[in-house]
């Protein structure tokens, strides 16, 4: 991670981090980790949810939709708030089912679910084409102006940061500074004009932090944690020792189903649209960013911090395309390849350094 923020500086010439560039780093890397966070705690108690990304598209299309056209049955017009907690209602809904199908039945989660990704995407599809007549709903109102829970999950946080960065830069500016040098963009916030050119982070940051956090308590300050862990590690002796199993894991797929809402809402509110295949390939860049954090494929095993890490990681190099062209966007693919191949080898030494070679 460190090798890569600093090559990136240099590549980009201070560009990738220069005001907007980190407004935009940032976004990339929260949408990631946000998503990360709930496939990481799952893959810790050993399961996988291949779901993911079909449930962020059907997530996305169903606030779009009730936003645009209303409630369901014609119960009136959808406020931002009721078209989120009527999502979220549903998503959980399935998140515990497809918890239930997995502990019940006693199959792979990794097949469970992979038929879960297929059959939710496909339902989303052809049911929303029924409806809407299109995968994609594009035109929405922008809700951020007057609701304040729109804005909370698509508008713009820690703006303070951002204030003193700008005055920061004017500083520099009355000092002589030029503001031409490339690289000034990294110590002010002005645009050409001398305004403040960026002036918030996007509101996903806050809850990739909030998401973060409350993950980090979960799994070093209290009993359930311990479960997490204990289920991952070996269920049957945790289940031995008086571990609800089966409810650990039922509530975690729904801590994913939470995660890819979350994911959803803040696309939503942000770009006043939604599209289907929002979600595509998200669930494989969720459990890659968190085997690159540590966490073991086998359970038992993984950090809230280590996952932090692989977000900003994998955030990074997906979004350098944009800030050095040269390099050609395909590489991002190869790199992820390889990066995760090195962290599987790498995690498996260090457990078993850890455990005494078992």
């Amino acid at each position: 991670m460190i090798v890569i923020i600093f090559a990136l500086l240099i590549m980009s010439n201070g560009k990738a981090f220069n005001a907007l560039g980190l407004k935009n780093n940032i976004k990339i890397i929260s949408q990631f980790g946000i998503i990360a966070m709930g496939a990481a705690l799952l893959m810790i108690a050993g399961e996988f949810d291949l779901s993911i990304g079909s449930m962020i598209g059907f997530a996305g299309m169903s606030m779009a939709l009730m936003l645009k056209w209303g409630l369901p049955f014609g119960l009136g017009e959808a406020t931002p708030f009721l078209a989120f907690i009527i999502t979220l209602a549903m998503t959980l809904t399935l998140g515990w089912f497809i918890g239930t199908v997995v502990v019940r039945s006693g199959l792979s989660s990794f097949i469970v679910t992979l038929a879960f990704l297929f059959f939710l995407r496909g339902a989303t599809e052809v049911g929303f084409r029924l409806i809407n007549k299109s995968t994609q709903v594009s035109g929405l109102q922008d809700f951020k102006q007057e609701s304040w829970f729109a804005d909370l999950l698509g508008g713009k946080v820690f703006g303070w940061f951002y204030d003193i960065w700008f005055a920061i830069g004017q500083f520099f500016v009355d000092q002589g500074i030029d503001r031409t040098d490339q690289w000034f963009t990294l110590g002010g916030n002005l645009n050409r004009r001398g305004t403040q050119w960026v002036d918030g982070f996007d509101a996903r940051f806050l809850w990739f932090l909030v998401i973060s956090a409350v993950a980090y308590f979960v799994l070093s300050r209290t009993q359930l944690g311990n479960w997490i862990y204990a289920t991952g590690d070996n269920k049957d002796a945790a289940r031995a020792n008086g571990v609800p199993v089966n409810r650990v894991k039922i509530g975690l797929f729904m801590f994913t189903a939470f995660c890819a809402t979350m994911f959803a809402a803040c696309q939503v509110f942000d770009t006043n649209t939604a599209d289907a295949a929002k979600g595509n390939l998200m669930e494989l860049f969720a459990i890659a960013i968190a085997v690159v954090g540590g966490t073991l494929m086998t359970g038992g095993f993984g950090s809230v911090v280590g996952v932090a890490f692989g977000a900003v990681t994998v955030g990074l190099v997906s979004n350098a395309v944009f800030f050095i062209p040269t390099i050609d966007g395909a590489w991002f693919r190869v790199f992820v390849g390889a990066i995760l191949l090195a962290a599987v080898f790498a995690n498996e030494r260090i457990r078993k350094r850890i455990t005494g070679g078992i």
